[in-house]
């Protein structure tokens, strides 16, 4: 993940950032060499917070086709020196996944681009992807020469191989060419390697086995975080706790999660949030509220009690939910996710604190927003609509559109218009079942999404729930 240099939202360059579907909608009333700028900087930069989560390629991709976009500027971008020393997927994958849906449209020039850059380029895995939904067998089967180059003819290269013919996303290419009278020997003997790799490990593990005491398994989870920080032992250990602790065991557990080294101690406070313990909620409140408390005890803490679902953890969030700081958060997270309409102010003051504090983008804002439309806060709508408006997350804004449709009476005839032309289609379903159909522009748009392969299921069924033989202006 990365922090993209985002436009103001009132920008033509800031509204396709964010994938809002007024973006495309301006885009097609402004001078065309304006709209075409906004939008090949958006390609060729890619503005996604998370590009692995977060859509923009087809609305991009949709973009092109209706400002009739030539694709020079992609191509200069792939071939750039830049790719020769720099072979990060977020360089290229987003321009490359808007030739893919380019190509499914009949662009053929898309189709030749992508085959040049994966006989060639440094990121060739994604668009070998792209080709293999897009491509036919005989263009597949010609690049088989250029992609086997990248693999020397040594035991090195013949195990890169192996491995990457084991990860294939799309592993049509490489059956084709295990048929093929030339490669295939050589790309069958790699999958065979990867096949046998594959149940070598699952025949013996590799991975430390804890020794089946609590004590043990505490020792065991402290070790293995001191050796390798990064590899979660905390979350492994309370597991194997659930296995093996008793009743007998519970002393040992309390003395653990109140002062027993950083990964023991958050191990036993994820076991004893998982079991309910009467004791753990102020123990989850030691950890998060000591001064000298580490990150990973704090953050196993909070993560215990998100995961609470007993009475007494909601009865704890509503005091905890007005406090301004970790605990607040997930305590008013909890409520938004499970709280009654008894709930309601202190979800609507956590919403509002949060917006202030720290803007329309702060990751705790999915959890409260998505509770503001589960419990129809109608007063949240203002802030709901700030959100939608300014936010660069296109996950978050869509939460927003959501709530809009369940506590704003005006989302029918207002977002949810622009909606249709969003780049999530979580966004796009919202909006196909809830926009006001006396707009003429909202019943050409859903016939356009009813009519296009390339729109997803979902959304082409939200679509034909609101077209019928009957229905006025169809």
């Amino acid at each position: 993940m990365f922090d993209p240099d985002i436009a103001p939202s009132g920008t033509l360059l800031g509204l396709l950032q964010r994938g809002r579907g007024d973006g495309t909608l301006h885009a097609l009333a402004a001078p065309r060499a304006e709209a075409l700028a906004a939008l090949h900087h958006c390609v060729l930069r890619d503005p996604r917070r998370d590009w692995q989560v977060e859509n923009r390629s087809l609305y991009y991709a949709r973009l092109c086709l209706d400002l009739d976009a030539g694709l020079d500027e992609i191509e200069q971008h792939l071939f750039h020196p830049d790719d020769l020393v720099n072979d990060d997927e977020e360089r290229t994958g987003l321009a490359l996944s808007v030739l893919g849906h380019l190509a499914a449209y009949g662009r053929s020039d898309a189709l030749r681009l992508l085959r040049r850059y994966a006989a060639a380029g440094s990121n060739w895995e994604w668009a070998l992807d792209e080709l293999a939904l897009r491509d036919d067998d005989t263009g597949l089967r010609g690049l088989a020469p250029a992609i086997l180059a990248h693999f020397p003819r040594t035991p090195d290269g013949d195990a890169e191989l192996a491995t990457v013919v084991r990860g294939a996303y799309e592993p049509r290419p490489w059956r084709l060419w295990a048929d093929d009278p030339d490669h295939g020997p050589r790309v069958r003997a790699a999958a065979e390697r990867g096949a046998f790799d594959r149940w070598q490990r699952q025949l013996r593990p590799s991975g430390p086995r804890p020794g089946w005491s609590v004590h043990d398994i505490l020792l065991w989870a402290q070790r293995e975080h001191d050796l390798k920080p990064d590899a979660r032992r905390p979350d492994a250990a309370a597991r194997c706790l659930a296995a093996v602790a008793g009743p007998e065991d519970r002393p040992e557990l309390l003395a653990a999660a109140a002062s027993a080294p950083d990964a023991a101690r958050a191990a036993a406070l994820r076991h004893l949030a998982e079991i309910g313990d009467p004791e753990v909620l102020d123990l989850i409140e030691a950890a998060v509220t000591e001064p000298d408390a580490s990150q990973l005890v704090s953050q196993a803490a909070l993560s215990a009690f998100e995961r609470m679902r007993s009475i007494a953890a909601l009865d704890r969030a509503r005091v905890w939910a007005h406090r301004p700081d970790a605990l607040g958060d997930a305590a008013a997270a909890m409520l938004s996710c499970r709280g009654g309409q008894y709930d309601t102010p202190l979800v609507l003051a956590a919403l509002r604190r949060t917006v202030r504090a720290e803007g329309p983008d702060a990751q705790t804002l999915w959890t409260l927003v998505d509770g503001a439309g589960r419990l129809a806060i109608s007063c949240a709508a203002p802030v709901l609509r700030h959100i939608y408006r300014e936010t660069a997350s296109s996950h978050l804004r869509g939460r927003a559109a959501r709530a809009l449709a369940a506590t704003d009476p005006t989302f029918a005839a207002g977002f949810a218009v622009e909606c249709l032309w969003d780049c999530e289609e979580s966004t796009r379903e919202v909006a196909a079942r809830h926009a006001a159909t006396a707009d003429a522009r909202v019943v050409e748009q859903l016939r356009r999404l009813a009519a296009d392969p390339a729109e997803e299921a979902e959304v082409q069924t939200a679509v034909r729930s609101r077209i019928g033989p009957e229905t006025p202006g169809f």
